[in-house]
Parts: structure tokens; sequence; C-alpha cells
């Protein structure tokens, strides 16, 4: 399963481009692209996927007996991961340097993101005769093209002491020199014109991401590790993918859902906050002529698991971990909970999990915040506060999560792949 993850994390080197490898994998398994505007012709045994805003996708199967009282299972995880983001007018000049004005996009870990090579992913809209549908273009520049320099240790001996990187001034990466014969030189403007071979004034607006451009390799004496960007949460797009292609369920629907924005929150149209997956599985229901009290029927009974990465013990700072829940690498998925409901918690839907995972000899373990830390959330719990059905929040325990490159344990990606295809087979 490695080699699919690794092949994703070097193809998806932001939300756009993580969707479209999801749409290539599940072409070549022989699913049918459906349209969220055209009327779907929906069939028993059916395998369909449909995108939305580029940046979020829907992949579904229809089971060879779709009874409508067979439960609906579904599997969700997210496409995007803290990076930088660049703004509008992006060209900066500043003593012979081109650089580029960037945003911190969610809660990354600042100084990992320096002295990296980085460079740039997204899409980008183009004037065009129909002025309600502008050109879109998709880029990714799969070499290094961008660096954010460290101040070197003699101009700044307290470096080791600790130091707050300012997200204006201090994050601002380099993309190349400029040529002092030349005046008002827009490095990237120039760069994006020549790409797409187009005009500078063509282009309108975009949505670039500056992303860490190292490749993903193994580490440790038996190469039971894994170093890699984007590990969050492409491990578990992938292990969900997976899992909904390989699964052999016979009745009912199996859904898996990739929302954008979860780094900032999923309070979009693409996010988990909104009403889309809701939609989507009314659309599907009154595409296979079932009523609507059996689609409430259906959705009332539906199981729901937020797939996305868990902290794992840091041997450093193994005080960091809660006193009797300290989830190592390599040792299994995590059953995340919290009381808070920042991970969806519920006894009875974690029983069905730890079920799953007994019955197939999956490992796993559990993990929970120290009571005077506080943790990250997921998608969970804001999803199901949409779609009120049982929700288990589970993932690979990382280290370093929201780093340029994490850390987690090879056989982990293995037990997560084997959890999504059990639950999406019987």
């Amino acid at each position: 399963m490695e080699e699919k993850l690794f092949r994703l994390v070097e193809k998806g080197t932001s939300a756009v481009m993580v969707v479209q490898d999801l749409a290539r994998q599940l072409e070549e398994a022989g699913f049918e692209e459906l349209d969220f505007g055209t009327g779907w012709g929906l069939t028993e045994n059916g395998r369909y996927y449909v995108k939305h805003h580029d940046t979020a996708l829907f992949a579904f199967t229809i089971g060879a007996r779709a009874e409508f009282r067979n439960a609906v299972r579904i599997g969700a995880a997210h496409t995007d991961f803290p990076c930088l983001r660049i703004k509008p007018n992006p060209d900066i000049s500043a003593g012979g340097y081109g650089q580029v004005n960037v945003e911190v996009y969610g809660g990354a870990i600042l100084n990992t993101w320096l002295d990296r090579p980085l460079s740039i992913s997204g899409r980008i809209a183009l004037q065009s005769e129909d002025v309600m549908h502008p050109e879109m273009r998709y880029l990714s520049v799969e070499r290094p093209l961008l660096v954010i320099p460290n101040l070197a240790i003699h101009m700044n001996r307290d470096v080791n002491k600790g130091m707050e990187l300012n997200k204006q001034t201090d994050m601002l990466p380099i993309l190349g020199l400029l040529d002092e014969n030349i005046k008002d030189q827009k490095l990237l403007m120039e760069f994006l014109a020549k790409e797409l071979q187009v005009e500078p004034e063509w282009i309108l607006d975009f949505e670039l991401w500056v992303y860490c451009a190292e490749k993903p390799q193994y580490a440790g004496m038996q190469g039971e590790l894994i170093l890699s960007p984007r590990l969050d949460n492409l491990t578990s797009v992938q292990a969900l993918l997976t899992g909904l292609i390989r699964g052999k369920r016979e009745t009912g629907l199996n859904v898996a859902a990739f929302f954008d924005h979860e780094e900032v929150g999923s309070r979009t149209k693409q996010g988990a906050g909104s009403l889309l997956l809701l939609t989507l599985l009314e659309k599907i229901n009154d595409s296979m002529q079932k009523t609507k009290e059996q689609t409430r029927q259906s959705l009332y009974n539906a199981f729901f698991l937020s797939v996305d990465v868990a902290h794992g013990l840091h041997p450093n700072q193994m005080g960091k971990m809660d006193l009797t829940n300290k989830p190592a690498l390599g040792r299994g998925l995590c059953i995340k909970e919290a009381g808070s409901q920042s991970y969806a918690t519920d006894c009875e839907a974690v029983a069905v999990v730890e079920q799953i995972c007994r019955k197939y000899k999956i490992p796993y373990q559990k993990f929970v915040n120290r009571s005077d830390l506080a943790g990250g959330g997921t998608l969970g719990s804001i999803a199901s506060s949409i779609l009120p059905v049982r929700t288990v929040d589970v993932g690979a325990p990382v280290l370093a999560m929201h780093s340029a490159v994490e850390t987690m344990g090879t056989a982990d990606m293995d037990g997560l792949t084997k959890l999504m295809t059990a639950y999406f087979s019987f």
C-alpha cells in the first residue's frame, strides 16, 4: 500500500491535484463520472464518482441488492493540508531577490518550512468569451522553485533558544534573482504566463499553493518508518479510496467523501460543514426511486467513519501524552475519542469499529488528549452534526503533525487500509 501512498503524495501537491489523482484511480477501477448539475441514471451494482469545485470528490458503490433498509456506510477524509497560499499581486522585489507574497494556510509548524525545497501547485482562472465561465487551468510544478532561508546563526546568536516567526515577514519565499537591467520585474506572473503559454494579462485570479517538494521515503533499520510531506491527510485519503475500490459489500450503499478546507474549519461549499454530503445521499436515493421515508430510514441507520491522522507517542516528549493512552507508531491505527466531541465519541459506534478490527485481526490503539492540553479536531463531529448518525474518528498515528515533513509507521498504513476494506465489504 505504500506505493499508492507515495504516488498520491508526489502527485497530490494541492487539493485540486489530490482530486485529479483520485479521479485517475477511480477511472482505472471502472468508476463512472457523474455531474451534480444533471440527472443520474444509477443502477444496482454501479460504481460512480462526482467532483465538486475541483477540490472535493465523492465516490460511491451501489450493491447488487440495494434494498433501502440496508444501512449506508460512509467514510470521509480531507484533501487539503497545512501549507502556504500565494496572495494576489504576489511579486515582491527585495535587494535583488524576487520573492512571493504568501499567507499561512492551516496550522503549519512554520520553522519546518525553512531551508526546504518548495514548489507551486493549484489552479488558475483565465479570461474567456463566456464571463460566467472563465477558462480554468491546472498547474503542478514538479521541481523545486522556491526556498525560505533561515537567518545564519552568526546574525541571530539566540536562534537555538527559540524564535517566533512572523507569518508576513519571515515566511516570504525566494523565487529567484532579479535582472538588474529590468525594472518592475514580476517573476511569478511571468513564470505562470510562460507555463500556461498565455499573456500575463489573461490571468484573472488563481488558487496557488506553496508545497514541500521533498519526496516520501522509508527510514528506520527495517524501513519501518515513512518520512513524507502531506501524511496528514493523504494517508487517510488513499486508505479510504482503496477500501472503497476493494470493498465487496453486495447490499446497500458505500460512500467515500473527500472534503476540502478541513484545515481551516470545514465551513465552506466544499467542506464537511456544508450540506453537500446530505445532498449527495438524497440525490442517490432519488435516482434509485426511493421515497422520502425510505431515504430517511436508510440515512438514520447509516454509519460514518471520519478518517484523519492521530498523534503518536513522541519518545522525547512522552509527558505530552495521556497517562494511560499512549499510541505508538507501528502498533496499529488509532480510534480517537474526546469528551469535548472534537473527535466524534460514541461508545456504541467505537465498539463497532473495535469488533471489525478484532474480526479481521487489525491492530488498533486508542488516542485521548491529556486533560490539560487542548487537541485538534476533525471533520467527523462537524459532518455528523448535519448528518446525525453513529460516527467514529480513526486514523494512523504520526509524529510532527502539521510539519512540512511528518513521520508514520509503515505497518499502520497497511492496517488502516485493511480497516477501510473490511468496513466496505461485509
